[in-house]
C-alpha cells in the first residue's frame, strides 16, 4: 500500500511538472528532439586517438615482455648454479655436478644490459662466467667441475 502511494504520488507531481515546464504538447516534441548524441567527426577522433595510443602501447608491452623473460632466465640460470654448488658440496669434489634450465626467451641476445654475467663462488674464489643467451626451446647447462669452475653452456636451439 506504502509503495503504490508513493509511485501514484511521485507520476501526479511528475505529471504537474510537466504541465508547468511545457506550455504546449509540441513543446515535449521539440526538447526530446533537441537532444543530440555524438556526430561521426567526434567517433572518428575518438577511435583515432584510441589507435595512436594503442600503437604506441604494443612495442612497449612486447619488449616488457621479453624482458621479464630474460630476467626469468637469469633467475634460473642463478637458481640451477646454487643447485649445482649444492650438490658439488655436499657430495664433494670428487666430481662435475651440472643442473639444466630452460630457455624463456625469444630473442636471442640479451636486451637488458644487467642480464648475460653469472657471479660465482666456490671454495672462496670469486669468479664471473658470461652466459650467452639462448632461445626457446633450447637450455642453460651449469657446470661445476671437479676443481670448483663454474661453466654455463646452451644447449638446443
Amino acid at each position: 500500500m506504502l509503495k503504490r502511494n508513493f509511485l501514484s504520488n511521485f507520476i501526479s507531481n511528475y505529471l504537474i511538472l510537466l504541465n508547468y515546464s511545457f506550455k504546449e504538447k509540441g513543446d515535449i516534441m521539440r526538447k526530446v528532439n533537441e537532444k543530440r548524441g555524438f556526430t561521426l567527426a567526434e567517433l572518428l577522433i575518438v577511435v583515432a586517438i584510441i589507435a595512436v595510443l594503442v600503437a604506441i602501447a604494443i612495442p612497449i608491452f612486447t619488449q616488457q615482455l621479453e624482458r621479464s623473460r630474460e630476467s626469468t632466465d637469469m633467475s634460473n640460470v642463478r637458481a640451477a648454479y646454487a643447485e649445482a654448488v649444492a650438490d658439488y658440496l655436499s657430495n664433494g669434489a670428487s666430481s662435475a655436478v651440472s643442473a639444466t634450465v630452460s630457455a624463456r626467451q625469444t630473442e636471442a641476445n640479451w636486451q637488458n644490459s644487467e642480464n648475460g654475467t653469472l657471479y660465482t663462488r666456490v671454495k672462496g674464489s670469486e669468479g664471473k662466467v658470461s652466459v650467452t643467451a639462448q632461445t626457446s626451446p633450447g637450455s642453460y647447462v651449469v657446470t661445476v667441475a671437479s676443481d670448483g669452475t663454474v661453466t654455463v653452456t646452451n644447449s638446443g636451439s
